[in-house]
């Protein structure tokens, strides 16, 4: 007599998954602007607090130094992008002419090498290639600014972000109210545990990129690449795409290197300083910086980049671990969630071990009892 209660349970959970999901998705364009106005208080916080309680600045006059302080630096790297990325689309033109250059030598090569001949649209020298890169090149600028519905953020989230900063204890009495059957230790203790991970998650990825900048900037020196600097913190700051993100920075440093060197084994050395670290930064310098401070296990982490890239395009998937962690904490706070908080988080060494190896220890423990 219970099954069909609990069909009825399973499938109001079901439906409302799916609500869930159809909801979030619709408002992508309200979401996203306020998860990174989330994201930049938490990281702009310390500031916030360092001039309210040590310099004693009044919470609006806080609130508006910080918002100058990103906007300055928001403006100082705005400007450094527009000006290598003009002295980029300047060179386009010859960079599209050695590329065609290299393009009809390779195919001539291949007719020779199989003895074909250029009736194919792909081998014929009527498909300007020129024409295609100089346009390709011309496009760069535009396209970083129009992707990603880019000019209503910045108008939108300096918005929310300063409400997020000016109104801040009116949240948290907000959230006192809606959590009232909790104490307020307990709920501080929350807001501690996801400011802090949050906090330490982004502080650690600023020094990942910045590592990995420089090192991708020092290999493309020694290849003598051009525009090196912007190129190596380019592709790190790629790094916000997982798995995805180092493909497409490794690639235009190596269409650079084609253009404008006589051979092509310097586009092969780009993709392999870059891939060699790309190793670096997942099995050493990541875990090492930001290994302890979010624990989510792998296989978690590549679903939640799946689905919040589904969700929200390349924006979710910049804010898919974030998110994944935070509700790691909830989960682990929220009686009856406990279980998915243990599924996200990293498992212990006693789940990766064999029964064989278990067994012998145990074996070896009697043994030597006796």
């Amino acid at each position: 007599m219970n099954t069909i209660p609990s069909i009825q349970k399973t499938a109001l959970g079901l439906i409302s998954f799916i609500a869930i999901v159809f909801i979030l998705y619709i408002l992508k364009p309200l979401i996203i602007p306020v998860l990174y106005a989330i994201i930049l208080a938490v990281m702009v916080f310390p500031v916030q607090n360092f001039l309210e309680k040590k310099w004693r600045f009044g919470r609006l006059c806080a609130t508006l130094c910080s918002l100058s302080i990103i906007f300055l630096i928001t403006a100082i790297l705005l400007t450094l992008i527009y000006l290598q990325l003009n002295s980029i689309s300047n060179s386009g033109e010859d960079y599209s002419q050695k590329i065609s250059n290299l393009y009809y030598s390779m195919i001539e090569s291949v007719q020779n090498a199989f003895n074909m001949n250029n009736s194919n649209s792909l081998f014929s020298r009527d498909l300007d290639i020129g024409s295609i890169l100089k346009g390709n090149f011309d496009k760069i600028g535009s396209f970083l600014t129009q992707s990603g519905a880019l000019i209503s953020n910045l108008v939108l989230v300096p918005i929310y972000l300063f409400f997020f900063l000016y109104y801040r204890r009116f949240f948290r009495a907000f959230y006192y109210k809606l959590f009232r059957n909790k104490s307020k230790s307990f709920l501080n203790k929350m807001i501690n545990k996801v400011y802090n991970i949050q906090q330490n998650y982004l502080l650690g990825l600023i020094k990942v990129i910045f590592i990995v900048g420089v090192l991708n900037t020092t290999g493309l020196l020694i290849l003598g690449i051009e525009h090196a600097i912007f190129f190596g913190f380019f592709a790190a700051i790629l790094l916000l795409i997982p798995y995805v993100g180092v493909i497409i920075g490794s690639l235009i440093p190596a269409v650079v290197a084609l253009a404008t060197k006589d051979s092509y084994w310097y586009a092969i050395g780009v993709i392999a300083i870059f891939m060699f670290i790309q190793f670096l930064e997942g099995n050493f310098i990541t875990p090492k910086i930001t290994g302890s401070k979010v624990r989510i296990n792998a296989f978690v982490a590549i679903i939640s980049l799946i689905i919040f890239s589904m969700l929200w395009g390349i924006a979710g998937m910049i804010v898919a671990l974030p998110i994944t962690a935070t509700l790691k904490i909830i989960f682990d706070n929220t009686p009856g969630y406990q279980a998915y908080g243990f599924l996200i988080g990293e498992p212990v060494d006693k789940h990766l071990q064999s029964k064989a190896r278990n067994r012998l220890k145990k074996w070896k423990e009697i043994r030597n009892n006796k």
